[in-house]
């Protein structure tokens, strides 16, 4: 590894004379500081990243905190690409990221491990916003911006679920249904955004809620979204649509529906959310909604850099809405009223 020792003995000069050049101190000559800087460029040499931030007082690292206990992490195409687009912007700001959350028997607060790793701010990916580590985390003197959560007071970037919910049911609607269900995941801000404007919309149609078309799965279980599917269509007045959670779950209806005989959508229709690439892979293509993963990872990144750098953000401002956009696929079928 190249030290600035090694510059020192290929121009000639003392260390001390490296040291004012590198870090553009004013009391040598041009011609030293250039001479100084080829050779340094020459032979390779970086700067040692812990000692530039103990001079400067930063470390240049945005922590990405992803609590995956509901198993919507990396391992999820959404969250995946948010933390991608989110990379590329603060990495031509020139910030490094760490990916942290929590471990087993780990006794330190997501608040304590920010200030032991000395980020810049935190990005809140995925997690329970209403546990107490994490609401302390975003009212703490660290820069943070939470996805797909909402709260006045914070600073947040989230997809427009009840856009996204309403657009699916009077889509549902508009090609005939009225028997629709809904299927929702794990309790969380969005869910309930999404279950409460599934409701709201159905009323609003002058549609009726059936206790049995409502039922909580799980976001990305297969399993259990064929095991409630097919409670579904085994009921004696069965739903002619689903809506499930996200396109993971979607296809638990194709699966239920074939271990009945039934075929989608001639039998049974079937929408999914997210707007995933495998959805419209599955035969026939999947009806969805498609959350705008790279806008939503790259506002929150721009955000994010704007609070640590001490820039002013109004009110109105702090919340970041993106778009979504119902995809028509064939998984719905047109019915007769």
């Amino acid at each position: 590894m190249i030290t600035i020792k090694d510059i020192a003995a290929k121009c000639g000069v003392s260390i001390a004379t490296v040291s004012k050049a590198l870090n553009g101190q004013t009391d040598i000559s041009e011609a030293t500081r250039l001479k100084v800087k080829a050779a340094a460029s020459e032979l390779g040499y970086l700067p040692n990243a812990q000692a530039k931030a103990l001079k400067n007082n930063k470390t240049n690292i945005i922590g990405i905190l992803m609590d995956d206990r509901s198993g919507n992490g990396l391992g999820h195409s959404y969250f995946a690409t948010v933390i991608e687009c989110f990379r590329e912007v603060v990495s031509a700001e020139g910030f490094d990221i760490m990916v942290f959350g929590r471990h087993n028997n780990d006794s330190m607060s997501y608040y304590d491990r920010c200030k032991y790793r000395n980020v810049e701010g935190v990005m809140i990916a995925c997690a329970d916003y209403y546990d107490s580590e994490i609401i302390s985390l975003m009212h703490s003197n660290i820069p943070v911006v939470s996805i797909d959560y909402f709260s006045k007071r914070d600073y947040s970037v989230f997809s427009d679920s009840r856009q996204g919910i309403r657009d699916v049911v009077e889509y549902v609607y508009g090609l005939g249904h009225r028997k629709i269900a809904c299927v929702y995941g794990d309790t969380s801000q969005v869910t309930t955004i999404r279950l409460d404007t599934f409701v709201q919309t159905m009323k609003q149609l002058g549609l009726t809620v059936e206790e049995d078309y409502v039922k909580q799965g799980r976001y990305g279980d297969v399993i259990l979204a064929k095991k409630i599917a097919s409670q579904m269509i085994e009921l004696y007045d069965p739903p002619t649509c689903i809506i499930m959670p996200d396109d993971t779950t979607a296809y638990g209806v194709f699966l239920a529906a074939s271990d009945h005989g039934l075929k989608v959508p001639d039998d049974i229709s079937v929408v999914g959310y997210d707007g995933l690439r495998f959805g419209q892979l599955l035969y026939p293509n999947l009806v969805t909604v498609k959350q705008n993963a790279e806008l939503v990872g790259k506002s929150a990144a721009e955000l994010l850099i704007k609070r640590i750098n001490g820039e002013s953000v109004s009110e109105m401002h702090r919340q970041i809405v993106i778009e979504t956009m119902l995809i028509k696929g064939q998984s719905v079928s047109e019915l007769t009223v």
